[in-house]
């Protein structure tokens, strides 16, 4: 079995994966000053930064925004991953990230969009989301918390589809899985797996890059804004344009964020 095929198992199995030491601390203190300088800019100005409950944010960005973008595209851990887990045509949607802040209290366990057609009907994860910690996570940070095994929950209970009633937390909560990544570490996971980020209760705040990625029947795009100058495109090594389907601008537009999801910012839950 290639690390490709072990890392599709454990994606359908956990419903989460994740690559060691990917990439250098220096790699990783880079992205991080990528990400707060976006996070100045996005703070202060209508519709940069979503809610996803107190003292904590989303941000999307462009890939011009991050400086290790072509890097993290082409690590052959990721592309091995897309490829096997969502086919070759898969499409590079999404870049952003979440910062909890000191204060930031327990998510609802929740997943990120209601399940797909596809994936309740045939079985088939049709996206990933791959994160990368801008710190060394340790358990006062209010680390991200999974419940392994939980990407095919399928209730009509669930809230906008997404989620999970209180009365099937005992599940979750027993399930839970804390994981505290180090700087240079990735993860994959299928963002309908039932997760949540639990209480910071440090005085840091705890950056993750996200980059999305959907199968070419996915519809998660749609939610997103990504743009590229021409200069920055042409510069791009065909293996990124294959899989990077967004519009060319002659300058590039802060984004405001479209994708919100409801219930987060009612707290601690």
């Amino acid at each position: 079995m290639t690390i490709a095929e072990g890392a599709r198992e454990a994606i359908y199995t956990d419903g989460i994966t994740a690559l060691r030491g990917a990439f250098s601390v220096a790699w990783a203190d880079a992205m991080r000053e990528d990400i707060e300088a976006a996070f100045d800019e996005a703070i202060n100005r209508p519709g940069g930064a979503v809610g996803r409950g107190p003292k904590r944010y989303y941000v999307e960005i462009h890939p011009e925004q991050l400086r290790g973008f072509v890097d993290l595209v082409t690590h052959p851990w990721v592309t091995a991953v897309c490829t096997d887990v969502l086919g070759p045509g898969y499409e590079i949607v999404e870049l952003g990230f979440d910062i909890p802040f000191a204060g930031a209290v327990n998510q609802p366990w929740h997943r990120d969009f209601p399940m797909p057609e596809v994936t309740r009907k045939e079985g088939r994860l049709n996206s990933l989301a791959f994160n990368l910690t801008g710190v060394d996570t340790t358990d006062d940070m209010g680390p991200f918390e999974i419940a392994p095994g939980t990407q095919f929950d399928d209730s009509p209970e669930f809230g906008h589809e997404m989620f999970p009633p209180k009365t099937h937390y005992a599940r979750y909560n027993e399930l839970a899985v804390r994981k505290y990544p180090q700087r240079g570490d990735i993860s994959a996971r299928s963002a309908l797996t039932v997760h949540r980020g639990t209480a910071n209760k440090s005085e840091l705040s705890r950056p993750v890059l996200v980059l999305g990625v959907d199968a070419p029947d996915a519809t998660n795009g749609d939610k997103h804004a990504m743009a590229v100058t021409q200069g920055y495109w042409d510069a791009l090594p065909e293996q990124v344009r294959d899989h990077l389907h967004c519009p060319i601008v002659d300058k590039l537009t802060p984004i405001t964020q479209k994708h919100t999801i409801e219930g987060l910012v009612m707290g601690d839950a």
